[in-house]
């Protein structure tokens, strides 16, 4: 399958990196605002190729990307220290306007895969300027808050992250809603595997986990200007979902209009994606608490996009 990464920086090297490592795409195609970046990134990769399986990867232009299932969009600029994810919004905006404009001739059948912050907008305003189905238009979303929430649990009650379920769900950003009603381990609501296992989750717990998720980008973009593995991890699990129609449930960002009862806008719930793009959404059970907060979250993105989107 082929693959078309725009932005090489951070984040879209580390997805490409991520990518060739697990085999997901057949052939990637780098391309960047800088080409001499794009040329850099496609050969280190490409070095690391003979540890893993055979893939072709190349820096290439707008019009090389025709043909490619999916789109990574990972353009436009970093978030810096202390500033929030709706803060980058105007910043971002014009550099989408100029890729997609030069991008969409060539990328009709694709799904287009958004991975800039602030993610819920700039997703939407893909949707709005790629005429794309909304299906086809999917933005990483909460896919890496939901990776936190699931580690930290884990780490909390001692067992792998793999057995623990829960999710993240409204804005990739301060207003993000922890839904812990429904997280379970091992099958079980995690209050009954804490309290089986003496690992109890206090107030004091919960809290401590809250933090670890939601502050987490803020302590990374101090430590080291910028968040990309996590990222570039959960990007290349998104393009396989694709690659292989697996129909898997992931927290990504998309656009529902009123039909889930909240603001119509992108954001996060759990969403059934396969080879067309998201297939279908479903809402968790959620405490009439975290229904509260969910709103609260989608009404923050909703007034920023009439702000700012066209």
């Amino acid at each position: 399958m082929k693959v078309g990464i725009v932005g090489t920086g951070f984040v879209g090297g580390s997805a490409a990196y991520a990518m060739v490592l697990h085999g997901v795409a057949s052939e990637l195609v780098l391309v960047d605002a800088r080409p001499e970046l794009a040329r850099a990134q496609a050969e280190d990769i490409l070095h690391a190729v003979p540890f893993g399986p055979p893939v072709r990867v190349k820096p290439g232009d707008f019009p090389d990307l025709a043909g490619a299932r999916v789109v990574v969009l990972a353009c436009g600029v970093n978030q810096q220290p202390g500033e929030t994810r709706l803060h980058l919004l105007e910043r971002n905006a014009a550099v989408f306007q100029d890729v997609l404009a030069r991008l969409r001739a060539y990328v009709q059948e694709a799904v287009m895969v958004v991975a800039t912050n602030p993610v819920d907008l700039i997703t939407q305003m893909v949707l709005q300027l790629s005429g794309l189905p909304s299906a086809r238009v999917v933005g990483s979303g909460t896919i890496l808050d939901t990776a936190r929430f699931r580690a930290l649990l884990a780490e909390h009650l001692a067992i792998a992250p793999q057995s623990v379920h829960a999710y993240v769900l409204g804005e990739h950003g301060d207003s993000e809603v922890l839904i812990w009603s429904s997280a379970r381990a091992g099958g079980v609501p995690v209050e009954t595997m804490a309290r089986q296992t003496g690992r109890f989750l206090t107030p004091e717990v919960k809290a401590r986990i809250d933090d670890g998720v939601r502050r987490a980008a803020y302590r990374i973009i101090e430590g080291k200007g910028a968040t990309y593995y996590g990222i570039g991890a959960g990007l290349a699990r998104i393009v396989k979902a694709i690659r292989d129609d697996e129909r898997v449930v992931l927290t990504l960002s998309g656009f529902d209009g009123h039909r889930t009862g909240f603001a119509p806008v992108c954001f996060s719930l759990p969403r059934v994606l396969g080879a067309d793009g998201i297939r279908t959404t479903f809402m968790p059970p959620l405490s009439r608490a975290e229904k509260s907060a969910l709103r609260q979250s989608t009404e923050v993105l909703y007034e920023a996009a009439r702000a700012v989107l066209p």
